[in-house]
């Protein structure tokens, strides 16, 4: 039995945003679909809130068209999308109580009194604060007023949920449960949802689709796994994670897998995704958390696969991981994160390091 793809409820055809001779957004199309969490990730100033205005109406593509349910939106009021917003400082009223807050969308709907009331304890009670319609604002801890921006937001059963950056303002540990919060009740609810973040932990761990941006152009959309494990250049594989990118050329073909001899000379093997060809020149990356580190002549015993050496130049504990720097020539050095284990190796020591050819990718060399 085949699955039916989901049919796209946003649609950006073409659009792009010009501030005067600033470019914000440039020739974009990308599709959103029903029910799904979409985030928009990139560095400040990338273009990801301005898209995000954009389907809010409160900024006006400078060409192109943005589509919600297969209608053109692009003229239409902000009051007339059925947008749910929730936005990094919550933007309560704080002269308001919890229960006139969240019901303030629903008020200018036509919606009966008693209604209301069953639809904003409904809310309430979906982000888990169901007796504090009679509090203020200012009553409330910062990860209780998120709850409450969340509960207004979903109150009026929007079409599309917009976040921007609504969690930066909380500290980390309530951060990470607001994360598993939005997640959770974002899937309950079957809302669409587009969620702005700069921070990767967020994007990879939440979404359903990302869409990676830079310099307000599209740089890989896909799904958090294909992002991160196969970045399509490398401003994806260098903003998302720790990255070593190592240069080379493709010595041999055989199969599926390529060998490169790399900057040190060296030769590692690697998954040829790319058709790459004898004499291409690439770029390897590889992820600081894929590689394995030895001490000098040992490796992993079923294979002696992709090993080669260094010397410890700088290490960090980081916790439950260690992070070493690691020179492999005088001008080529690389990063490993590695979970603690019983030896832990010092600055100075020379190692062997081992990576899979699964884990190092291969882009074309820029």
């Amino acid at each position: 039995m085949t699955t039916r793809k989901k049919q796209p409820i946003v649609q950006f055809k073409g659009i792009s945003k010009r501030f005067g001779k600033v470019t914000a957004v440039e020739q974009l199309d990308f599709d959103i679909e029903e029910g799904s969490l979409v985030t928009l990730l990139g560095p400040s100033g990338c273009g990801k809130t301005t898209l995000l205005r954009m389907v809010a109406g409160l900024e006006h593509p400078s060409a192109g068209d943005i589509l919600i349910r297969g209608k053109r939106i692009n003229d239409t009021p902000t009051h007339k999308r059925n947008l749910g917003m929730i936005f990094q400082n919550y933007a309560l009223f704080p002269h308001k109580t919890i229960y006139d807050n969240v019901a303030f969308g629903l008020k200018y709907r036509d919606v009966a009194k008693d209604e209301i009331r069953e639809k904003v304890m409904r809310a309430l009670a979906m982000v888990r604060l169901p007796d504090v319609e009679k509090r203020m604002p200012s009553q409330l801890s910062g990860g209780q007023q998120q709850r409450i921006a969340m509960a207004r937001a979903i109150v009026i059963e929007p079409d599309v949920l917009l976040m921007d950056e609504p969690l930066s303002a909380l500290d980390e540990n309530l951060r990470e449960e607001m994360r598993r919060e939005v997640s959770n009740l974002q899937q309950i609810l079957g809302i669409t949802t587009i969620f702005v973040t700069h921070d990767q932990r967020e994007a990879l761990s939440m979404s359903d689709k990302i869409l990676v941006l830079n310099k307000g152009r599209k740089q890989q959309e896909g799904d958090p796994e294909g992002v991160y494990n196969e970045p399509a250049n490398h401003f994806v594989a260098d903003f998302l994670g720790h990255s070593n990118f190592i240069r080379g050329e493709v010595v041999a073909v055989a199969d599926d897998n390529v060998s490169v001899r790399i900057e040190t000379g060296d030769v590692l093997l690697a998954e040829n995704k790319g058709g790459y060809s004898m004499g291409d020149a690439v770029e390897m990356i590889i992820r600081a958390q894929r590689l394995d580190v030895f001490p000098q002549n040992e490796s992993k015993p079923e294979t002696k696969v992709n090993c080669f050496k260094g010397r410890i130049t700088d290490r960090s504990y980081m916790g439950g991981e260690m992070s070493y720097f690691i020179e492999l020539s005088a001008e080529r050095e690389i990063h490993v994160i590695c979970m603690m284990k019983k030896q832990v190796h010092n600055i100075g020591d020379v190692v062997s390091l081992q990576v899979s050819p699964h884990h190092c990718h291969l882009i074309s060399a820029e």
